[in-house]
């Protein structure tokens, strides 16, 4: 029996004249802007979809091939990544922000047979497809696109069978420490995850997901996309993240699933109040920790607590907070069914107990098949039990709830005493002035790595840094109060979201060359 994700989605339709997807506000295709408003049902999405996977096979696409795509947003790459399922195609979805440089490493490594591009950057796409031995370049949109072939093309389309373990699509990590990796995800990662979402967080096809994220990422193309599809539900789809045009949005809508920084934004509009969510049922966050004050500010705002969870690109989502039940500020919540979660020694593996930090470990028919050809770096991230050592730092409590203290390499060792950067970050995050933080390790001469905080304070707000180290006194023991706490504008992101600590890292490596 085929184990395709999408005859799962196709199998779940119930009526095909449901609304599936309306593009709201600017739609982008392939670097052509429309106008937006454009209306697809779960049938045209069949027959899209369909049509994109006809295009795919006359351009001699076979199961297994793999396809990179960097596009931008817009109903018809959602059609694509369909096709690409239906032909049996690895989808590998590129960051829209990946300079020429960056595409060259991906293409050199994944070897697509197919790389789907932006009109305006063609002419490189091909330069190094002949390089790295790429056997078609293709638009999205324009003369000879990929657009144009699927409009010919039959809608009619017998998606290919696909066993369990075969690839779906492949992810490459942001590569923030040496080379980056393709984590290679199968069909079963993909349905037996987004199945588990649907259900948890109570997903119908009555709700109206507002998607402002992007689509080459975990976060907006399967925790978003496939949770909806599998539940008959829809989407009012954001060619982009713009926090005015998301809060016109959002009484149209039932659910969002954002990073914190769109939280963040949205609590900065005057317009953000309590009526503009009254049809809401949910707000989930996920990609980076959200803080506490956040958390508060949200809830006290609009009377709804935000669902925080906990995710990677290797193994789909982990854990999250109930949807009947406390959510608890400053955790991700609880390990979803099906998934298997423990805290270990990083070094030894040995089990550690309930209270205690250490790296996560985690074991479900979410987590990913490997990193794509590199078997000795696969090997080296899995116990023999099967368990993927996450790499990310943090204890259960007495309650079951799941506390993320970092990241391995955002460990802090000073005077040779650990410190873990989320539990500072919380105890500034809660100074009144301080709008959110970043705690790194900077190389000092005496204790090894200074405790050093950068803070964006909330607008018309100053801090006097003597005194902020006062107050955390009280709160913390005295190794972990930072050294030094610097003011800036705002901290650095990545796309996602992300604080950026490398950056801040190397930026502050001098901070105490003469402490």
């Amino acid at each position: 029996m085929s184990a395709n994700l999408f005859e799962a989605i196709e199998n779940g339709i119930t009526c095909k004249d449901a609304p599936f997807m309306e593009a709201a506000g600017m739609a982008v295709a392939g670097g052509t802007e429309k106008s937006g408003g454009e209306k697809y049902s779960y049938g045209d999405m069949l027959a899209l979809s369909g049509k994109y996977a006809n295009a795919l096979i006359s351009l001699g696409i076979k199961p297994g091939d793999r396809i990179a795509v960097q596009v931008n947003k817009s109903p018809e790459t959602l059609f694509l990544y369909l096709a690409c399922l239906r032909a049996g195609a690895v989808y590998l979805p590129l960051n829209t922000g990946y300079t020429m440089d960056e595409v060259a490493y991906f293409l050199a490594d994944a070897e697509p047979v197919l790389a789907i591009c932006r009109p305006q950057v063609k002419d490189e796409f091909e330069r190094l497809a002949a390089r790295f031995g790429v056997k078609k370049v293709q638009t999205m949109s324009g003369a000879g696109s990929l657009a144009e072939i699927a409009e010919k093309s039959e809608a009619r389309f017998k998606t290919a069978p696909r066993k369990a373990d075969d690839l779906a699509a492949i992810l490459y990590t942001s590569g923030t420490t040496g080379r980056s990796k393709g984590a290679m995800l199968t069909h079963e990662n993909l349905t037996s995850n987004a199945r588990v979402l649907r259900d948890y967080w109570q997903f119908t096809s009555d709700d109206i997901l507002l998607h402002g994220l992007p689509i080459y990422h975990t976060h907006g193309l399967f925790v978003a996309t496939n949770t909806v599809l599998l539940s008959g539900s829809s989407l009012l789809f954001m060619a982009k993240f713009d926090a005015a045009a998301l809060c016109g949005l959002l009484p149209r809508a039932t659910v969002m699933m954002g990073v914190p920084t769109h939280y963040h934004r949205l609590l900065a509009l005057q317009e953000f109040k309590a009526d503009v969510v009254r049809n809401m049922r949910l707000f989930i966050s996920g990609s980076a920790p959200l803080s506490s004050e956040i958390h508060k500010e949200f809830s006290a705002r609009t009377g709804h607590a935000i669902l925080e969870r906990y995710g990677m690109t290797e193994t789909n989502m982990n854990t999250s907070n109930p949807y009947d039940g406390p959510r608890r500020a400053g955790t991700v919540g609880l390990a979803l069914p099906g998934v298997e979660l423990r805290i270990a020694d990083a070094k030894t593996g040995h089990l550690l107990p309930q209270g205690q930090i250490g790296v996560i470990e985690v074991r479900g028919p979410n987590i990913f098949k490997g990193y794509w050809r590199m078997p000795e770096k696969t090997a080296a991230e899995f116990r023999p039990d099967g368990f993927f050592i996450t790499g990310d730092l943090g204890y259960i409590d007495d309650q079951g709830y799941i506390h993320i203290s970092g990241r391995d390499k955002d460990l802090i060792i000073t005077g040779g005493l650990n410190v873990y950067p989320a539990e500072i970050e919380a105890a500034i995050d809660a100074l009144p002035q301080v709008s959110e933080s970043a705690v790194i390790g900077v190389p000092h001469a005496d204790y090894g790595e200074g405790v050093t905080a950068i803070v964006a304070l909330h607008p018309g707000g100053v801090i006097d840094e003597g005194a902020a180290r006062e107050v955390l006194a009280k709160k913390l023991a005295a190794f972990k109060v930072p050294k030094r706490i610097i003011t800036v504008d705002a901290l650095p992101r990545n796309a996602m979201g992300k604080i950026q600590k490398k950056a801040l890292r190397e930026q502050y490596k001098n901070l105490f060359d003469n402490a």
